[in-house]
């Protein structure tokens, strides 16, 4: 299950703008996570999108280092981290990441932070519910 295929990343634009008008969102530095409940069956409990702003990393190599490391820790957290934890079967969860950071730091940096925005996803999760 350490994969990060097409089906899993959130490409739909009517997705993307339902996430960004109705979603949630937490900061918890150097990310920005949203997160929005849809209704429908899929393969895979959530959709994410990874985003880092050109306007802090005016570089694309920099954008495109941040967003590596970003997925490779999202791909081989997500089954232990993520996944078992939503038991919706009728419901997927749309993720935006979003790196919100100064400057980027060692992969050991990102899997630190990005675990831990994880363990807030969920607990912010269960405490308001599906709604």
């Amino acid at each position: 299950m350490k994969t990060f295929t097409k089906e899993e990343r959130l490409c739909s634009r009517k997705s993307l703008d339902l996430l960004f008008k109705n979603g949630s969102s937490f900061l918890l530095y150097p990310f920005r996570l949203s997160y929005l409940f849809v209704p429908g069956k899929s393969d895979f409990p959530a959709q994410v999108v990874i985003n880092v702003s050109k306007k802090r990393f005016k570089r694309a190599h920099d954008r495109n280092l941040i967003k590596r490391r970003t997925r490779e820790v999202y791909r081989l957290h997500k089954s232990e981290d993520l996944y078992p934890l939503l038991n919706f079967p009728d419901q997927t969860l749309l993720l935006s990441i979003q790196f919100i950071g100064k400057e980027h730091g060692e992969y050991a940096f990102f899997e630190k932070k990005l675990t831990g925005a994880f363990k807030k996803l969920i607990l912010t999760i269960g405490a308001n519910g599906t709604d």
